[in-house]
């Protein structure tokens, strides 16, 4: 099955339609190629510091360099940007709300052997969602050209419909090919890996990922952001990296506090999690 490919102005809807259905949608030239080189030149340091992944899921010649919240702006625009959200409310409709899960450039170097097939939401503990049902809207952005000679992530399109534990290799996949700037979105229940990288030139991608906010996130914010650091973002963002509350008695601190007045020192407009009567509507919903 072949990866439905969408022009940039779609929607929200129309990628959440297509993950429901396939589990993957290619969204091509959603931002320019040069917001992906200031990405690049912000993060070059980090990842040249970034040490090579310990076994062969991380990848031996793969970098996963994490914290982009704290290092580059660019990637403010990424985390926040409208469709991205749109599609991840859209596609996690049933959420009371959702957080940001994970931040990471991964370089996959050359000569790196195709990554093992998997499932990102077995990341939580192997649980067994049920069929349908999806805690996670992911995303992997072209930082430069995706090729399947290159490491391309490949993905298993319709198989986020399967139940239980499958094993794949990388032959039962396609491969995504995409410009710079272009971005792919993936479910958690999808199975795909990094591609084997036969080129002689490193590829880099930006995978950002939301889930579900009452699930724990892969990345810790609150430790990845100094607090100082993230004193100075915009409050959306903040509560989009877990400063609020998740539901109506998740994330509060100690007297039923919002976590973002703590942050910030300073009362906060209400993010409506903790309200009563919509918690209420929900429970005799159920």
């Amino acid at each position: 099955m072949p990866i439905e490919r969408l022009p940039a102005d779609t929607t929200g809807e129309q990628v959440a339609t297509i993950l429901a259905r396939d589990g993957c949608a290619i969204v091509e030239n959603l931002v320019p190629r040069s917001t992906m080189e200031r990405a690049h030149a912000e993060l070059a340091p980090y990842i040249d510091a970034t040490t090579f992944g310990g076994d062969e899921f991380a990848g031996k010649r793969t970098k996963r360099t994490g914290g982009l919240l704290a290092r580059s702006a660019t990637c403010h625009e990424l985390v926040m940007h409208p469709l991205v959200l749109d599609a991840t409310r859209a596609s996690l409709v049933d959420a009371t709300s959702f957080h940001l899960h994970l931040t990471q450039v991964i370089a996959i170097g050359p000569g790196e052997p195709g990554q093992m097939i998997h499932r990102d939401q077995w990341a939580f503990d192997f649980f067994p969602f049920p069929k349908g049902y999806e805690a996670q809207c992911n995303t992997i952005w072209a930082m430069s050209d995706f090729t399947a000679e290159n490491g391309g992530t490949r993905v298993i399109p319709g198989s986020n419909h399967l139940e239980g534990r499958h094993q794949f290799t990388q032959e039962d996949c396609e491969a995504v090919e995409m410009s710079a700037g272009s971005v792919v979105f993936y479910n958690g229940s999808i199975y795909h890996g990094g591609g084997a990288n036969r080129s002689n030139e490193t590829r880099y991608g930006i995978n950002i990922t939301y889930a579900r906010s009452w699930l724990r996130q892969e990345e810790n914010q609150y430790l990845a952001v100094p607090h100082d650091v993230a004193r100075t973002f915009p409050e959306p963002l903040l509560r989009l990296m877990g400063y609020a509350r998740g539901a109506y008695a998740l994330g509060y601190v100690d007297d039923l506090r919002d976590p973002l007045e703590v942050l910030l020192g300073r009362k906060v407009g209400d993010d409506g999690l903790g309200d009563l009567d919509v918690a209420n509507q929900r429970a005799r919903r159920a």
